[in-house]
């Protein structure tokens, strides 16, 4: 047997499996993925994340969805294994590299992580979309949700504005959206209520992993959204079923994203035994 150590932790209830493979590289597949974050026989997380070396930042920051396959960018994991960095190195800033760009996180006091996201992607070609569409409102309709916009904040995301988040039945409709045919390579599917001034409620069906207490990406997207809408500022609260993300749309083009970290244990996991 051999044992890998890991971290378990969770951003507003979004939570991850952290290995660090930046002394001695790990062999994961698909299928040591799906073992690992299964929630009955293996650890059980959303994303599984392995933190590898890089020429370019503190780290790179490979991640896996629940399903097994790979995916660009995770806002929640970013502000969790920067505070696991921060921690190490007793540093205020941290520089992930991801198969999106490298993110530049920092202590915001509090027990809070801000990471810049990088800029918000809003060309058809840039979601990616399967042909050429007005991203402000897509042509896309599924039971009750109609006429999203799409973003991409390293994710490919569609956010649906709704007179109440609550009532819709993004379980039963969110796989149908992610495997449209509009998106080749699947989408967030987002509802958002517009509470008050600058607040959002946001209820999130994540590809790869299905409904989810909390999306970083999609709470960035989604920021970005409402202010294309003319809903909100571009300062936005948004409020997931595990906590609250606050999103900060720069003049630069560049989506900040604040909120806490938490880490549930530590252990060790049999990857060859569990797959």
């Amino acid at each position: 047997m051999t044992a890998y150590r890991f971290t378990k932790m969770h951003g507003i209830g979004n939570d991850f499996v952290v290995l660090d493979a930046r002394a001695a590289p790990i062999v994961m597949t698909d299928d040591r993925a799906r073992a690992i974050a299964d929630r009955r026989t293996g650890v059980g997380c959303d994303q599984l994340i392995t933190l590898e070396p890089s020429r370019t930042a503190d780290f790179f920051m490979r991640i896996r969805n629940h399903d097994g396959g790979e995916v660009e960018a995770c806002g929640n994991a970013a502000r969790c294994v920067a505070r696991l960095e921060m921690e190490e190195k007793e540093a205020d800033t941290v520089l992930i590299e991801t198969a999106s760009g490298v993110l530049v996180a920092r202590d915001a006091g509090a027990g809070r992580v801000a990471v810049d996201m990088g800029a918000a992607r809003l060309d058809w070609n840039q979601i990616p979309l399967a042909e050429e569409c007005d991203t402000l409102h897509l042509d896309l309709a599924h039971g009750p949700l109609s006429d999203p916009v799409a973003v991409n904040i390293g994710n490919p995301h569609a956010v649906f504005f709704v007179d109440d988040a609550e009532a819709v039945d993004l379980a039963g409709l969110g796989s149908g959206l992610e495997h449209d045919p509009l998106f080749p390579e699947r989408a967030n599917i987002s509802v958002a209520q517009v509470t008050g001034k600058d607040a959002i409620r946001l209820r999130v069906w994540e590809r790869g992993v299905g409904l989810t207490r909390a999306c970083g990406t999609g709470a960035c997207a989604t920021g970005v959204a409402a202010h294309r809408r003319g809903l909100t500022g571009r300062a936005t609260a948004v409020t997931l079923d595990g906590g609250t993300l606050q999103i900060d749309w720069q003049d630069d083009g560049h989506v900040l994203m604040t909120g806490p970290t938490a880490t549930a244990f530590r252990g060790e996991v049999d990857i060859e035994g569990l797959a």
